[in-house]
């Protein structure tokens, strides 16, 4: 019983949980999701020549904080063009290292640019 108790203890403490870039610098250790923005006029660091593999951006939480955050994988394509993004990892002393990224594009399409045939179409009754 002990036991048990202790596994969803230690479990619980290593789940990651959707905060900013404060709560995630207390708590140095812990992975967390954190969702925001592109810092706008900051740069994009990427040069596949040196790391193919890296690349490091600035980003605003949530609650307005801004934090340099290091991703270790290849630099999406449209990566400038996100709307939000949500990076998942853990604070480092002065940055955020990401090991996964969630990203979410611009639609491609304007809904007054999809034709009215498709926006009535009810996919939930079609077997």
């Amino acid at each position: 019983m002990v036991a048990a108790i202790g596994v969803v203890l230690s479990l619980s403490m290593n789940t990651s949980t959707y905060s900013g870039f404060a709560e995630a610098s207390e708590h140095k250790g812990r992975e967390f999701h954190i969702m925001g923005t592109l810092s706008p006029g900051k740069p994009i660091v990427y040069d596949a020549t040196v790391d193919a593999n890296s690349f490091t951006f600035t980003m605003l939480d949530d609650k307005g904080d801004e934090m340099l955050v290091k991703y270790n994988d290849s630099k999406p394509q449209d990566f400038e063009k996100l709307e939000q993004v949500v990076v998942i990892g853990k604070m480092k002393e002065g940055y955020f290292e990401a090991h996964k990224m969630n990203l979410k594009c611009p639609s491609k399409y304007n809904s007054d640019q999809v034709p009215q045939e498709f926006k009535d179409v009810n996919y939930t009754d079609q077997q």
